[in-house]
């Protein structure tokens, strides 16, 4: 499958992607910005996920919230998502509404800031809290996320801190502050618009230079440091967590080579072959032959810049011990890394990766947000032709390669979530133990 793709760049520096699909009468944009929780400086860590609460509270002629009301009255879908070194906004909306989506993105991009009040920080500033209370601290295993790169990436490393940041930051957060971020980073040169759909591509281009083309161009961006890191961690890491859960979980890390590299894409299809759906090794062996996990998974983290992460998943079944539970997975990982991989696990692999791939680019909205990403990370967002070409390119000897390389005990980060329950007993038990035998002693 090969999808159409036009790109052009605006004078201000604004990059372009056009994908005409008439196959629905709907039309998605797509907007990227280059900027994450990476680009936070310390003690300011959240602003990257704050912004893009804040981008919906109103511009210049618009009012706070009427950005979801104009799209949903139009009868389209619209939303926003923060990661380590992206946030992006996107509305998909009836063919006819394409010149409205594009001016509210159009509206916030260049007139944000005299609609920026104390009283919407303060908000929202509470509304990134509570989410943070509802989706990290107070929901089981909700830290995982943060707690993962934080043991994978070095302090120093922009990767590592929270992407949704902390109480004490977003309290220190200014005005003046958040002025300074947006100022910076929500600028036409360090943004991808994509328009994926049914429209037409004349009208697309008048109406884009019409809106976006006066935006003036932003300033110096502070670069990022160095994100080179060693190919491996150089040994096992482990972080252990009691946690209010029923069950024990365990997170398995390997640190691997960034997104768009050759290495990549052999860990995409060893990653299929070890957690994939239900024929996947680990599903096989932990949940069906062994019984010790209800549920197996895994994924990357798609990261493009120094390094990247692949992680394995593995949920224990009640009566599972946890240290059964990491010994079988790290079995499996021992298995393959030690004895390589069939070439009809790797051809499931590949069908598994491209029906994925093919399957999220069938809708407008997920096909905008591809083109966008490859034309943020890679400037080229026709690569997003050639994906599936480079997954069935990989070979079984490839992913034997790469399993040498990255899968061995010198490149394992453990996360472990335990039922704090079991913690707590198992330390009253210790303790009644210890004073058994003191006055026993005694006696």
């Amino acid at each position: 499958m090969r999808i159409p793709i036009e790109s052009y760049t605006l004078a201000n520096g604004l990059r372009v992607v056009l994908s005409e699909d008439r196959t629905a009468p709907i039309v998605a944009v797509n907007l990227w910005y280059h900027v994450g929780s990476a680009n936070e400086r310390a003690g300011r860590t959240g602003f990257a996920h704050l912004f893009e609460h804040m981008l919906f509270q109103g511009s210049a002629n618009v009012g706070a919230n009427e950005h979801f009301e104009l799209v949903q009255r139009a009868g389209g879908t619209l939303n926003g998502s923060t990661w380590l070194d992206r946030t992006n906004y996107y509305e998909t909306v009836p063919s006819n509404q394409l010149a409205l989506a594009l001016w509210l993105e159009a509206d916030r991009m260049a007139r944000l800031l005299p609609a920026m009040t104390q009283q919407k920080l303060d908000t929202q500033r509470d509304v990134v809290k509570n989410e943070r209370r509802w989706s990290v601290d107070n929901q089981p295993y909700g830290t995982w996320w943060e707690k993962l790169p934080a043991l994978c990436f070095p302090p120093e490393h922009p990767f590592h801190h929270s992407l949704i940041g902390s109480f004490e930051d977003l309290d220190a957060a200014s005005l003046e502050d958040v002025a300074g971020f947006f100022a910076t980073y929500y600028v036409p040169d360090n943004a991808v618009l994509t328009i994926a759909g049914d429209f037409d591509p004349a009208e697309a281009r008048r109406l884009v230079d019409e809106l976006f083309a006066p935006i003036p161009r932003g300033g110096e961006r502070p670069p990022l440091p160095d994100m080179t890191l060693p190919p491996t961690f150089g040994g096992a890491r482990r972080e252990v967590v009691p946690d209010d859960v029923m069950l024990s979980r365990v997170f398995l890390a390997f640190r691997i080579p960034p997104a768009g590299t050759p290495g990549h894409y052999a860990a995409g299809v060893c990653a299929a072959i070890l957690g994939m759906r239900h024929g996947s090794r680990l599903y096989r062996a932990l949940v069906r032959e062994q019984q010790v996990a209800s549920e197996v998974g895994a994924f990357t983290y798609d990261l493009a810049k120094g390094s990247d992460l692949l992680v394995l998943d593995a949920v224990a079944r009640p009566e599972t011990d946890v240290a059964a539970l990491e010994a079988a997975l790290v079995a499996e990982v021992d298995r393959l890394a030690d004895g390589g991989v069939t070439d009809d696990e790797v051809a499931r692999a590949h069908a598994l990766v491209e029906s994925g791939f093919v399957l999220a680019l069938q809708s407008a909205g997920d096909r905008a947000d591809q083109l966008s990403r490859f034309a943020t990370y890679y400037g080229d967002p026709s690569l997003v032709n050639e994906q599936a070409a480079r997954y069935a390119a990989v070979t079984a000897a490839d992913v034997a390669a790469f399993a040498r390389a990255h899968l061995g005990a010198d490149n394992r980060a453990f996360l472990v979530y335990v039922p704090k329950e079991s913690v707590e007993r198992r330390a009253s038990s210790a303790e009644h133990d210890a004073v058994a035998a003191s006055t026993a002693a005694e006696a």
